[in-house]
């Protein structure tokens, strides 16, 4: 293998949390390669939220921004995917599609997840628009308008609740959801915070010039279809899918959450895989721009220090390394 393609550190994925961690590599001086395919996450949202200094910035530029700055410092991007990983002695053998393999003596994946939307016709069409999954991320932008909520949970009851901090005028859709799945609680919660629970299948969406004007229930009659609820905005979660391919295919442990498989991490973001590391979305499903942001920074400093002392304990005399 060529000197160009060996690194001390390959990071697979290039959103937030993979530039942060690149960021703090490269300015280690690190020999460092960013893998990026160019599918972030956030890329229907026109703007993100919640990131101090960044609030209301697109997604986009700040990534364009990321990656300048990892230049700046001599790291590597290169616009591919990675296919397959294995260990490589003490580290670690990247194949990329385009048929270069890469070498790695620690291996960052933060490749993400993919959110899989409802089945609803209509919705994908105006995620990130007029329909949003993050009261945090989108709420100040929808406050005090009409307001659903679509249930493909039990769990959506919780979102509902929380999204009665921008509006007051919200209606639960059941939609996947039968009543006889809400708890008491759930049900005495829902009434205490004024969301009026609506049972039955959302059908559709109505998109009047370019605008969510409401949704159609199922049902109806042959000539005609449900009822239409008006509303301007629409809650949706999507179902979490991982992208822990590369961590399965190197032996990381990982745990079941009700948003998917995650691998097991210790508070730097290290699998149970010595040299292998997580950060961002790959490493859970709540994380936002700025957790995996802060993720990333995390785990490349740990990342520094782990290469620091390898190489200092691989180099020093054995009466230094404790021997006799």
């Amino acid at each position: 293998m060529t000197e160009n393609n060996r690194y001390e550190v390959v990071v697979v994925g290039g959103g937030a949390a993979g530039l942060s961690a690149a960021l703090v590599l490269g300015r280690a001086r690190r020999r460092t390669l960013v893998v990026d395919a160019g599918e972030p996450r956030n890329t229907p949202s026109a703007h993100m939220h919640g990131y101090l200094s960044r609030d209301g910035m697109s997604p986009a530029g700040f990534l364009a921004i990321g990656r300048e700055e990892i230049a700046r410092y001599g790291v590597e991007l290169v616009r591919d995917r990675v296919v397959d990983a294995d260990r490589d002695g003490e580290g670690f053998a990247a194949k990329l599609a385009g048929g270069r393999t890469v070498r790695a003596r620690q291996l960052v994946i933060a490749t993400g997840l993919t959110d899989e939307l409802p089945g609803v016709p209509g919705l994908a069409e105006r995620f990130g628009r007029d329909v949003v999954h993050c009261p945090y991320c989108h709420g100040w932008e929808v406050r005090d308008l009409p307001t659903g909520v679509l249930a493909t949970s039990p769990l959506s009851v919780h979102q509902a609740l929380m999204v009665t901090q921008w509006s007051k005028d919200v209606r639960f859709f059941l939609h996947e959801v039968s009543e006889s799945e809400l708890t008491d609680d759930d049900l005495r919660r829902l009434a205490a915070a004024g969301v009026a629970v609506v049972p039955g299948e959302v059908a559709e969406l109505v998109v009047t010039d370019d605008r969510l004007t409401g949704v159609r229930l199922a049902g109806g009659t042959p000539s005609g279809g449900g009822t239409v609820h008006d509303l301007e905005v629409l809650y949706a979660a999507p179902r979490a899918v991982p992208h822990n391919d590369l961590l399965v295919k190197l032996g990381a442990e990982l745990r079941e959450t009700p948003f998917g498989s995650y691998p097991v991490i210790d508070e730097r973001g290290l699998t149970t895989v010595p040299g292998l590391w997580a950060a961002g979305n790959a490493s859970g499903f709540a994380e936002q721009v700025v957790n995996a942001a802060s993720r990333g920074y995390r785990a490349g400093a740990a990342i520094n220090g782990e290469l620091l002392m390898a190489d200092l304990d691989g180099s020093a005399p054995q009466g230094a390394r404790g021997g006799v």
